[in-house]
């Protein structure tokens, strides 16, 4: 979701990796020194960056929800009111996080319980807001359907969107990256328009 092109600072290369070694091994089986190992830093070094592991949890988590939201309302802005653009970008938006970000879905299903309350309560109050996104866009386009309706509808499609970790990796058998991008922007509005059917 990000545009920026310059190389990540030490901060987010240190984020990238322990979303990767947490997603892959749950955050108690990871140590500081092998999150350290996996930049090129020893693990004291790491303090420098982050109070501990909990910090860095946090800041994963409570930061891709933000990303989310602010990315989400960014795209809201950008289609000029229009509803099927508005919905179209969502979705792509969401696209790119469920395939590039994996690692932060994983993190996010098995490892939200061990935020400090005041964390997950701010991950919580991100993700209603986008939500409530989703949910004014789906409203005005399917105007008839009922708002429970579309609110499991909106809460349907973030769970097949979401569900790309569980997929393994490309190969396989699976299609390739871009070929599972418009698979999912099929589904994803195939999803919604089954609230006019």
């Amino acid at each position: 979701m990000t545009t920026r092109t310059d190389a990540p600072t030490r901060r987010e290369q240190i984020l990238k990796e322990a979303a990767r070694l947490f997603a892959e091994r749950g955050f108690h089986g990871v140590g500081v020194d092998e999150i350290g190992a996996a930049v090129g830093i020893s693990g004291p070094g790491l303090y420098r960056h982050f109070a501990g592991k909990d910090a860095m949890l946090a800041e994963l988590l409570v930061g891709i929800s933000g990303r989310l939201l602010d990315g989400g309302r960014r795209r809201v802005a950008e289609a000029d009111g229009v509803p099927e653009q508005v919905l179209s970008s969502l979705i792509d938006g969401h696209i790119d996080f469920a395939l590039d970000d994996r690692p932060l879905i994983t993190l996010h299903d098995r490892e939200l319980d061990r935020l400090r309350d005041s964390d997950r309560k701010l991950v919580r109050q991100l993700q209603r807001q986008y939500v409530e996104l989703w949910v004014d866009v789906v409203r005005t386009l399917h105007p008839d359907a009922a708002e429970g309706q579309v609110r499991a509808a909106v809460h349907a499609v973030f769970g097949l969107l979401n569900s790309t970790p569980h997929l393994g990796s490309y190969g396989n058998g699976l299609p390739g990256r871009a070929a599972m991008e418009v698979l999912l922007r099929k589904l994803a509005h195939g999803a919604f328009a089954s609230l006019s059917a």
